[in-house]
């Protein structure tokens, strides 16, 4: 009995967090800053007319592994169209990260959350985490859980970013 009612809760508290995430979109993205591991600065004025693909993300968690190349992917693909990848490390040390990035190299710019209030703004408490934000600062998409690239390029596209040749849907 105990069982069905801890996973009754956990069902629920899954549930809560992808209402939660789905009544944010159109909202306009609250006011952020954040700094790169190479010193870049970014808040609401310097990404305006930029799209923005926020990836919340763990050294330790095995869907946000899985999902980097893909992240690597979107992050060379659309550069030149207007869009910033920063991926958001949750919770970790500069020590941590930097060791973790020396076995695991990312071209994509790495933010601390000691360097931004990105991951409480978000409720970044499972990962990955994806948010897209459009050219006119509002939330496009977001997204909990790693949903492959047919999720992520769907994100961009509400953000009005569209790729040459969008993957197929069989």
């Amino acid at each position: 009995m105990k069982l069905a009612v801890r996973l009754a809760a956990l069902g629920l508290t899954v549930v809560a967090g992808f209402a939660l995430a789905a009544d944010e979109d159109g909202d306009p993205a609250p006011p952020f800053r954040a700094r790169t591991l190479s010193g870049e600065t970014f808040n609401n004025e310097s990404v305006k007319g930029k799209v923005v693909l926020f990836e919340f993300w763990t050294t330790w968690c095995q869907y946000c592994h899985q999902e980097e190349a893909l992240i690597e992917q979107i992050d060379k693909e659309f550069s030149s169209k207007g869009v910033i990848v920063l991926a958001v490390d949750v919770a970790e040390s500069k020590k941590t990260v930097k060791k973790y990035l020396e076995q695991h190299p990312r071209s994509c710019r790495i933010v601390l959350t000691e360097d931004t209030n990105l991951a409480a703004m978000y409720q970044a408490n499972s990962y990955p985490i994806y948010v897209v934000i459009d050219r006119d600062g509002n939330i496009a998409a977001e997204q909990r859980g790693a949903g492959g690239e047919r999720a992520l390029r769907r994100m961009l596209a509400r953000a009005g970013i569209r790729s040459e040749a969008p993957p197929d849907d069989n």
